[in-house]
């Protein structure tokens, strides 16, 4: 005949059997986590008589996720780097020399690849009491169901971080093919007997905050820019788009360079409040006239090659860079007569900090370089992208790189 104890431990056994297979099947059904963190208090605070339940868990810092029985004792009393990260293994602590464990019965740790996850912190309500206390009965058991759902807590927030991340990435993606469309594409730009315009973009991430545009003006004049937002990502991409649109919106026949750079420095302040400015390089060119007026605030100066003549100039008169200043208190106005067949360079500071084998940045003179001969500005484009291993994963590349030449004939 089944003595009384032994029932009893069959009836123990069948619970924590059916226990273990209720917690994998409510696994398989995708709970959340708190639904998971129910369950294992209500097991081990209700069915195994289990007083006081901590865990701690690191998601992204520490963090505890259970604080069940402990009604005299803050839980924000425990720093897991110095109380618990030592503890390896199962153990007792009740007669430990940490005042602060000696409060509690047992220390569970659960690793997962080796690196701890949790620390599950249990005692009981009454360690006076006689017979074998609830934790040491069921030691295993608790380690077993711990591991189970702190494994499974985990799954669910590495789920929710790879949908999290390819949310962003989906964003990313949308907020790149918009900003494509804010910046004219290569077979768009203007190529005909009087000026010829190409350009080479590349963020360093889906978005970036280099922008280059042009505008027909009117039917004898049109105006082009190149700019660069200072910062990177998503904040630079955001106001790069906000200067574009003010950008179109005031640049006009009617309107003089200084004036826009004046209008257009209140429009950034507005927008960034200081946080933020915008280098820039604008121009409008005539063809009737053949004058070329431009003002450079603040950004890399363009270089201007005459090919006839052979005579290479800096294109670098003109202001402090856009939102640096709430006035900015002097304009210069650039003006140049086109007399023969002439190109212009310019670029974003991302092409001139990359830096060669030496860790050296490669600066202008290589790009002066290759503008200085009959090539066409597409070939010599080409040959700067070439020459610096732009498309080539070259590692130094860390910043937004935009390149736009143009060719007067």
């Amino acid at each position: 005949m089944h003595t009384k104890a032994s029932i009893k431990r069959l009836k123990q056994t069948n619970f924590k059997l059916n226990s273990l297979l209720e917690i994998t099947r409510a696994i398989n059904e995708n709970p959340t986590q708190q639904d998971l963190i129910n369950r294992y208090e209500s097991l081990l605070r209700k069915n195994l008589n289990i007083g006081k339940v901590l865990v701690f868990k690191f998601e992204d810092e520490w963090k505890c996720i259970l604080c069940s029985g402990y009604s005299n004792i803050s839980y924000e009393e425990i720093n897991v780097e110095r109380d618990l990260i030592p503890i390896d293994e199962i153990k007792f602590v009740s007669s430990s020399d940490n005042e602060l464990l000696s409060r509690f019965d047992i220390v569970i740790p659960v690793y997962n690849k080796n690196v701890p996850v949790a620390f599950v912190i249990i005692g009981d309500i009454d360690e006076e009491g006689e017979g074998v206390s609830p934790t040491i009965k069921h030691l295993n058991f608790i380690q077993t169901l711990s591991n189970i759902i702190i494994v499974a807590i985990e799954n669910i927030r590495l789920f929710n971080e790879s949908l999290r991340q390819e949310a962003i990435k989906k964003e990313m993606e949308l907020a790149s093919k918009m900003q494509n469309m804010l910046i004219p594409d290569n077979s768009i730009l203007p190529k005909n007997d009087k000026i010829f315009m190409t350009a080479f973009y590349l963020p360093h991430f889906d978005v970036g905050g280099d922008y280059y545009d042009y505008i027909e003006l009117d039917k004898d004049e049109i105006g082009f820019c190149i700019s660069d937002v200072s910062g990177k990502g998503i904040s630079a991409a955001i106001l790069m788009s906000n200067f574009q649109a003010n950008l179109r919106a005031l640049f006009t026949h009617e309107i003089s360079l200084v004036a826009l750079i004046e209008k257009l420095n209140e429009r950034v302040l507005r927008s960034t409040n200081g946080e933020k400015f915008i280098t820039l390089f604008i121009a409008k060119y005539n063809f009737k006239s053949k004058e070329l007026e431009y003002v450079n605030a603040g950004h890399n100066h363009p270089l201007l090659y005459s090919v006839t003549s052979k005579k290479m100039q800096f294109l670098n008169k003109g202001s402090v860079g856009i939102g640096m200043l709430d006035e900015i208190p002097l304009i210069q106005k650039g003006t140049i007569h086109i007399e023969e067949p002439t190109k212009i360079l310019c670029y974003t500071d991302g092409l001139v900090e990359l830096m060669d084998e030496k860790g050296i940045s490669f600066g202008t003179e290589d790009i002066e370089s290759c503008i200085q001969n009959k090539e066409t500005i597409e070939n010599n484009i080409s040959e700067i992208i070439n020459k610096q291993g732009i498309l080539n994963n070259n590692i130094s590349v860390f910043d937004d790189i935009s390149i736009l030449g143009i060719e007067f004939y």
